[in-house]
């Protein structure tokens, strides 16, 4: 297992990040074993969040870590101030109840990453940093970061905590994959385009990436017969993406793997630091995972599968 380094906290980040979307306690047992088979090969980021499975998510990995006695191996990813029904909730105290209880659940006095799970653009940056930096000055918080802020907006933060003394952004989370989506899967989430990657080649501000994988897209199920996902459909269904899957397959019979796994190597084999967070639910799709990750691929390579050029590398 490679690693990242995230300034904020002094603990090496994987550059694979465990999926925890569908940790609950009636199935404690399959994430315990999951949990375990991730440390296994060298893992130990793991991304949750204040919302997921209402709740479940961070208590469960709170559990796990109590069970076994390992906090001081993981990583804690959480993420907070998601919007609700009545709209966005990005301010001071959202940031404060979710943190909060989400180190309650988790059963920790502090997390090594903080993510704020949306932006509310009508919310000056300088408010959230100054609450942010309460929690850091706290001990509760390592490393800040944002998951689903465009570029712009992480910029400007991180411009206004320079100039006010203050922590700023260390880390982003937008969405980031070889098949490019055509609209955002969620509301309020982002993806990263080629002016992203150009800022983030920029500043080298490290990625984390959720969907890294493109939801399945890339696994060999589906064609553009196959219809019955509606939001894969909806989000990923493109000539541009049925063009990146087929380059992903023909790279990789060359380099004798699967299409999945030089999806997740484009992820991982950017020109600045990057994680994936993966949605690996057994031991076979995280040894897959585990192959993926150390494939090299030149910057020719990642031009082709990305149709930003045609000529073949080595062609």
């Amino acid at each position: 297992m490679e690693y990242i380094n995230i300034a904020g906290t002094d603990k090496r980040i994987s550059r694979l990040i465990k999926g925890s979307d569908y940790f609950v306690h009636d199935a404690y047992e399959k994430a315990s074993a999951n949990m375990d088979a991730f440390l296994a090969i060298g893992g130990n980021t793991v991304d949750t969040a204040h919302i997921y499975c209402g709740g479940q998510s961070e208590e469960v990995l709170g559990r796990y870590m109590q069970d076994k006695g390992n906090r001081d191996q993981i990583v804690i990813l959480t993420k907070g101030a998601h919007h609700d029904s009545q709209g966005p909730r990005v301010n001071a105290e959202a940031i404060r109840s979710d943190l909060l209880t989400s180190l309650e659940r988790l059963q920790t006095d502090h997390v090594e990453l903080y993510a704020l799970h949306r932006d509310d653009p009508n919310m000056p940056v300088g408010a959230i940093l100054e609450a942010l930096n309460e929690h850091v000055g706290s001990g509760k918080i390592g490393a800040i970061g944002a998951s689903n802020w465009t570029w712009q907006r992480l910029e400007e933060a991180n411009e206004y905590a320079a100039s006010h003394g203050l922590k700023g952004f260390t880390f982003s989370s937008p969405n980031l994959s070889l098949a490019k989506a055509n609209e955002p899967f969620w509301a309020g989430c982002v993806s990263a385009d080629a002016e992203t990657l150009a800022w983030h080649e920029r500043t080298q501000l490290p990625l984390l990436s959720w969907s890294s994988q493109a939801r399945g897209f890339f696994t060999g199920r589906f064609t553009p017969e196959v219809r019955d996902n509606a939001d894969l459909v909806r989000v990923f269904y493109s000539d541009g993406n049925w063009e990146r899957l087929r380059r992903a397959g023909e790279l990789a019979e060359t380099k004798h793997t699967t299409a999945i796994q030089i999806a997740l190597a484009y992820v991982l084999n950017q020109s600045f630091p990057t994680c994936a967070l993966i949605g690996a639910q057994n031991r076979e799709e995280l040894l897959s995972c585990d192959e993926g990750s150390r494939l090299t691929l030149s910057a020719d390579e990642i031009a082709w599968l990305d149709l930003a050029s045609d000529v073949k590398p080595g062609v």
